[in-house]
C-alpha cells in the first residue's frame, strides 16, 4: 500500500505527513466536552464476499495515533494476521482503552473461546509492559468485541443471522471469562 502511495504522482505528501494531516482533521473533528467519551474504529474496509480494503499492523501508527488522537478509546481490528501482533499496544497511554476485536465479522466459523481468552491477555501484557503496570490493571483498559460490523455495506458479509447471533454469544462468553460479574 505505501509503496503505491510513493508512487502515484498526484500526491502532494508522503505518508507520514498525510497521517500528520489526518490526526489533526479528526482532533479538530472531536472537540467536545470534557466528560463526553469518544471512541474510533480503525476500520479495514469490508467489501462484497467479506473482502477487505487495507491490511497491516499498527506498529507504524501506534505511538502517534494513541498520542495525538484526541480519543478516549480505539476499536481495532485483531481478528486475522493481516493486523499485526499486539507490540503496538505498549504505546496505549494510561488514560486510553482500546477494544479489541479479536472475532472476525466475515466469516461464521467460530473462534476458539480459549484462544481468544489467551490472545486478550497477550494484549494485556504488552499493555502493561508499555505503562509499567501489570496484567490486571492493564485488563481494565481492554475488552472484546468483533473486529466489525456485521453489515457494513447493502450486502453484508458471508454470515447469516444464526451466525452473527453466535459471534455475539462468543464475545459475551470470551468477555465473562476475562472480566467475569462485568457488565
Amino acid at each position: 500500500m505505501l509503496e503505491g502511495w510513493r508512487n502515484d504522482k498526484d500526491n502532494f505528501q508522503n505518508a507520514d505527513e498525510q497521517f500528520a494531516a489526518y490526526m489533526k482533521f479528526y482532533n479538530s473533528c472531536f472537540e467536545r466536552p470534557a466528560d463526553m467519551h469518544l471512541g474510533i474504529h480503525l476500520c479495514r474496509g469490508n467489501y462484497l464476499n467479506s473482502m477487505h480494503f487495507s491490511e497491516g499492523a499498527y506498529d507504524s501508527i501506534a505511538h502517534t495515533m494513541f498520542t495525538t488522537l484526541n480519543v478516549n478509546t480505539f476499536y481495532l481490528e485483531y481478528d486475522t494476521p493481516r493486523a499485526g501482533g499486539f507490540e503496538p499496544l505498549k504505546h496505549l497511554p494510561l488514560n486510553k482503552s482500546v477494544v479489541l476485536g479479536v472475532v472476525t465479522s466475515k466469516f461464521p466459523k467460530l473462534e476458539d473461546k480459549a484462544e481468544m481468552v489467551g490472545r486478550i491477555m497477550k494484549a494485556a501484557d504488552f499493555v502493561a509492559n508499555g505503562t509499567g503496570g501489570n496484567r490486571d490493571e492493564a485488563l481494565k483498559r481492554l475488552s472484546v468485541s468483533p473486529q466489525c460490523g456485521f453489515a457494513s455495506h447493502a450486502e453484508g458479509n458471508a454470515l447469516g443471522y444464526e451466525d452473527m447471533r453466535a459471534k455475539l454469544k462468543l464475545v459475551r462468553s470470551i468477555a465473562d471469562e476475562v472480566w467475569p460479574g462485568q457488565p
